[in-house]
């Protein structure tokens, strides 16, 4: 018993030392926890926008009257699906002949497509029953007698821009999932095998050697970076293939921005494994490095949270990531059209590295 005490009291005298551990132990779940109530207190209102070809003028009040409901109308099926196509519009109704309607959808948020379907629902019955109701006053008043309520059979025929009926909210998530994993697993081997370099002191003798410090990262980048395009290859084709999601645009692409989200997780990684002394520290950068980069990134929108909140999403790599497959996935657009997000990528890619090249001199012996 004597000797198991001693044990305990030497672990837990090496516990109180190590302030860094102490810290996080207490400091890593509170900071969760306030993430999560960030995260789930944002505005999480659905609002919708529709494009109108021909509706009846009444259905059109009465749609633009429902809360979270913006209607604009247009003079062609062609102009109100074409702004479906571009993300402008939520979903265009088009009123073919008398109560049959033709609704395509973008789908690409099943939670907006159920919302229309319901509003549109609801604002034919509320428009049906006014003009039933104002049918049977006038009629009433001329005849002096009630008149029988009659059913008109309205016919709804609905398409889908982006996958079926059955496309559901996981869809909208995959393609920001697939960016954070591919993130998480490069940040770690990256900085777990560096951390080893260093414990081991092959880090140390390759500095006494002449080669140049840029030279060492770049090494360190390029050997890694070949497993970890191979890893983010493995990743693309499980999440599409398995799961079996639909990619509007080019696969090709897919793979061009996920190879640079993991070169700027690696040079990430390595950053904070200077940081760390040993695989358990490089472990406890995780709650406060990946955790915040999965709330941010766009699973909830960051337009319905507060304004330092988009702050803070708009530094988080994984948010043009998650942007670039979304509009690659979803919408098939052109690598050539994300400029704005793969610029931004490489400017977080050239930031990291050049820390890495500045913080590689502290362990320079000579």
């Amino acid at each position: 018993m004597k000797k198991t005490l001693a044990i305990a009291m030497r672990v837990l005298k090496q516990l109180l030392r190590d302030k860094r551990t102490l810290a996080l132990m207490f400091i890593a779940p509170i900071l969760i926890m306030w993430l999560l109530n960030v995260m789930f207190s944002a505005n999480t209102t659905t609002n919708v926008k529709l494009a109108t070809v021909d509706l009846d003028s009444a259905l059109v009040t009465q749609l633009d009257q429902t809360k979270h409901v913006t209607v604009k109308e247009y003079q062609s099926k062609a102009q109100a699906n074409r702004t479906v196509k571009n993300d402008r519009a939520d979903a265009a109704i088009v009123q073919t002949s008398t109560n049959h309607y033709s609704i395509t959808y973008a789908n690409t948020d099943s939670s907006k497509t159920t919302m229309t379907k319901q509003v549109f629902q609801q604002a034919l019955t509320k428009v049906g029953v006014r003009q039933l109701t104002t049918t049977m006053q006038t009629m009433a008043k001329a005849t002096g007698t009630s008149v029988p309520s009659a059913t008109t059979s309205t016919k709804i025929t609905n398409h889908y821009d982006y996958g079926n009926s059955d496309t559901g909210f996981f869809t909208k998530m995959v393609p920001i999932l697939m960016s954070f994993f591919i993130f998480f697993f490069v940040f770690l081997i990256s900085g777990m095998a560096l951390l080893n370099e260093r414990t081991t002191g092959t880090l140390d003798r390759l500095l006494a050697t002449p080669v140049r410090r840029a030279e060492i990262v770049f090494g360190y980048m390029l050997s890694y970076g070949l497993v970890a395009i191979v890893q983010t290859i493995v990743i693309v084709w499980a999440t599409i293939g398995l799961l079996n999601i639909e990619v509007v645009g080019s696969i090709f692409s897919i793979v061009i921005i996920t190879a640079i989200l993991a070169f700027v997780a690696l040079a990430f990684g390595i950053l904070m494994s200077t940081f760390a002394n040993s695989e358990f520290q490089m472990m406890q950068f995780i709650p406060l490095v990946i955790v915040p980069q999965v709330f941010f990134s766009g699973i909830i929108p960051l337009d319905q949270m507060a304004s330092w909140v988009q702050v803070i999403g708009k530094i988080l790599p994984i948010t043009y990531a998650g942007d670039a497959l979304s509009q690659i996935i979803l919408h098939g657009t052109s690598i050539t059209d994300l400029g704005g997000d793969i610029l931004a990528l490489l400017i977080f890619l050239i930031i990291l590295t050049t820390a890495n090249i500045l913080g590689m001199k502290r362990y320079r012996k000579v």
